[in-house]
C-alpha cells in the first residue's frame, strides 16, 4: 500500500499529495508517469510525477477532479493509501545545456513542467517559465517556478492575476524577438493549449516538446487505448512517450479521441454519487 503522507489543496478542484513509494522515487525522472489506483476496483489513472524525492522516498502528484475515479482520489485524505502506484512509467524528458529554453505551463501542467524546468536550470541553462490559468485560484506553485526559472511570465484568462493573456501571448513575442536565442521549447496542459503553442511555435521552427496525457489503461503498450497519431503514423503514449514533438502531432485526432467516453463518465459519476448517497444515508440511520 502506498500511503498518502501529505495532501494539500490547491484549488477547489486541485489537490496535491505526497505519497511514499520509495521503489518508485528511486527510479524517477523528470517527464515520467505512474499509473495509480484508488482500491482493488479502482480505474488504472495515469498521472505525470509532480516531484519527487529519491532520499525521502516520496512522489508528488497533482491531480484535478474531472471524471469519477479523480473525484475519489480527492477524497482520499492524509493517512489512507492507494491500492496501487505504478512506475515511473514513460521515456524521461531528455536533459542537456541547450542554451535559452522556454517551459510552458498551463493549469494543472503547471506540476510536470516544474521538474522539467529545475533539471534544465541545473543543466546550465537558462530558462524562461511561462505559467497560466483561466483565473487567480487555478494558479498554483508560482514560487517554485520562479525559483528555477531565469525568467518568469504569469497569465490568467481573465486577468485576474499576472497579464491577462493565453500562454501563446506572451510565447510569440518572445519568439519575434528573440527567435535565435530560443533551443527549445516544452509545453504541458490540455491538449487544446498545447495545440496552439504548437502553432504558434511552428512557424519558427523551434523544437516543441509536448507531454500527452491521453486515455491509458495498462501502461504497457498492449491495450492500444493510448494510441497518437504523429506524421510518420501511430505511436502509443504510455510506451513512446509522454512526450512527443507537438508539431508532428495529429492534435484534430487527438482532442476526438480524448471525447470518446464523456457519455460514459458523466454516467460514472451519477452512479458513484448515489451509491455515496446511499452509503451516507445508511450511515446516518444506523
Amino acid at each position: 500500500m502506498y500511503e498518502i503522507l501529505r495532501k494539500e489543496t490547491l484549488s477547489d478542484a486541485v489537490k496535491l499529495m505526497v505519497v511514499s513509494a520509495p521503489a518508485v522515487a528511486r527510479k524517477a525522472q523528470p517527464g515520467q508517469f505512474v499509473i495509480v489506483r484508488t482500491d482493488e476496483y479502482g480505474e488504472r489513472i495515469p498521472l505525470t510525477i509532480a516531484d519527487f524525492d529519491a532520499e525521502a522516498g516520496t512522489i508528488t502528484i497533482i491531480l484535478q477532479e474531472a471524471g469519477k475515479s479523480t473525484l475519489q482520489m480527492g477524497r482520499m485524505q492524509q493517512g489512507e493509501a492507494f491500492a496501487t502506484f505504478t512506475g515511473p512509467l514513460g521515456h524521461p524528458t531528455e536533459i542537456a545545456c541547450f542554451g535559452t529554453v522556454v517551459c510552458v505551463g498551463g493549469g494543472v501542467g503547471i506540476a510536470p513542467v516544474y521538474p522539467i524546468a529545475r533539471a534544465l536550470r541545473d543543466a546550465g541553462n537558462a530558462v524562461i517559465s511561462i505559467i497560466g490559468a483561466r483565473n487567480r485560484e487555478l494558479l498554483f506553485w508560482e514560487d517554485r517556478m520562479r525559483d528555477v526559472s531565469d525568467e518568469l511570465i504569469v497569465c490568467t484568462d481573465d486577468g485576474s492575476y499576472g497579464r491577462k493573456s493565453l500562454v501563446t501571448g506572451p510565447l510569440k513575442e518572445i519568439l519575434e524577438q528573440r527567435r535565435h536565442e530560443i533551443a527549445r521549447i516544452w509545453a504541458i496542459g490540455p491538449a487544446i493549449m498545447m495545440k496552439f503553442v504548437s502553432l504558434t511555435t511552428e512557424p519558427y521552427g523551434v523544437a516543441t516538446i509536448v507531454s500527452l496525457n491521453t486515455i491509458m489503461i495498462d501502461g504497457t503498450g498492449m491495450c492500444g487505448g493510448c494510441r497518437v497519431v504523429l506524421e510518420e503514423g501511430a505511436q502509443f503514449v504510455c510506451v513512446d512517450g509522454p512526450e512527443f514533438d507537438g508539431h508532428k502531432v495529429d492534435w484534430d485526432i487527438l482532442l476526438a479521441r480524448q471525447r470518446f467516453y464523456q457519455e460514459e463518465e458523466r454516467a460514472a459519476i451519477r452512479r458513484w454519487e448515489h451509491i455515496c448517497r446511499l452509503q451516507h444515508a445508511a450511515a446516518e440511520g444506523g
